[in-house]
């Protein structure tokens, strides 16, 4: 938690959450006991002896690669609906801890199909967590179903129409051009469209989604303030990009979060939310982040209600509900006032 005087509000604040994956909430914890309810053997490497191993193995990613290598091995233990939705709730409870308030979540099927478990199975956990977090915590939520760009655009293709007969189909995941078809027949559905770039890959990369892939918010996108074209453009259409702070620090992006261009985005109003992409590999959920922001950056009060308000509205739920959460964010500010 960050020692900063605003650190009461910033708990307080009602968070909204655009860029998390379920599948990333998997603590070596939660890893450990599910694979021995499912009788699964875990590798022979040494960080794999021990949960305490494995938690400092974490710690140090070397990129993105070294990271997805420990991610996807870990997914073997998710079988049932019931794995799923304990994952998911794992996630839920923390988030309400933190002050979110609304929640849009990544899951990836295509990890989980592979494997020979159904999409069904998938969602049924998941939307159960998402139901349970609603009735207890009243924090709203919605899927976005992500595709994997290391495997071929059949199989999104695939995915995507198991997913729209099924009754699936909330929203879009990944950054290429050779996904245009699927990002298209998402369009035509009235789906919501989202893409990561700008992380690893320079501006061109944010260039390419909006451009042939139509998304309406760029997932990370910290690259963007490169390219001053670009980032005014992204400003003209009001498009949000979903910060991950600890993230990108953890796979080398930048060396520290005081790096990022977070003031930038502010003076040349940008939108953007603060999010934890994958809390249990890089070492911190959603008030962690905004606690590492404000001990790089020092925010007053009106920068935070910016960056909250922007989180609201941008958000893709009904006007009523961020009546709701514009009403929350109002009356926390007034306190502090």
């Amino acid at each position: 938690m960050c020692k900063s005087p605003l650190h009461s509000l910033i708990a307080e604040l009602p968070k909204c959450e655009h860029h998390l994956h379920l599948e990333g909430c998997l603590t070596p914890a939660l890893l450990f006991q599910l694979a021995a309810k499912n009788n699964i053997n875990l590798p022979s490497q040494d960080e794999y002896q021990s949960q305490e191993a494995l938690e400092k193995r974490y710690s140090h990613f070397t990129n993105l690669s070294d990271f997805l290598q420990y991610y996807y091995r870990a997914l073997t233990i998710l079988i049932t609906a019931s794995d799923f939705e304990q994952l998911a709730w794992s996630y839920f409870q923390t988030a309400h801890h933190d002050g979110v308030q609304h929640a849009e979540v990544f899951f990836d099927p295509q990890s989980h199909t592979s494997r020979g478990v159904k999409l069904e199975t998938v969602v049924e956990g998941f939307k159960a967590a998402c139901e349970r977090a609603r009735r207890e915590f009243g924090i709203t939520s919605c899927l976005i179903m992500c595709f994997l760009r290391h495997l071929p655009l059949e199989d999104a293709a695939e995915t995507m129409d198991e997913a729209v007969r099924g009754g699936y189909f909330e929203g879009g995941g990944d950054q290429g051009r050779i996904f245009t078809s699927v990002y298209a027949k998402a369009k035509e559905l009235g789906v919501h469209r989202t893409a990561h770039a700008g992380e690893e890959g320079d501006p061109s990369y944010i260039a390419a989604a909006l451009d042939s892939l139509g998304v309406e918010r760029i997932d990370h996108g910290v690259r963007l303030a490169e390219d001053p074209a670009l980032m005014r453009r992204v400003v003209a259409e009001g498009l949000l990009l979903t910060v991950c702070p600890l993230s990108n620090v953890c796979l080398q992006v930048v060396q520290k979060v005081g790096q990022l261009p977070i003031r930038d985005f502010l003076k040349a109003g940008v939108k953007f939310s603060i999010n934890s992409d994958d809390p249990a590999y890089f070492g911190g959920y959603v008030l962690d982040n905004y606690c590492a922001v404000q001990e790089a950056f020092d925010l007053a009060i009106d920068e935070w209600r910016q960056i909250v308000t922007n989180s609201i509205e941008c958000s893709w739920i009904k006007k009523e509900r961020k009546s709701e959460l514009m009403s929350n964010l109002n009356r926390v500010l007034d306190r502090y006032r």
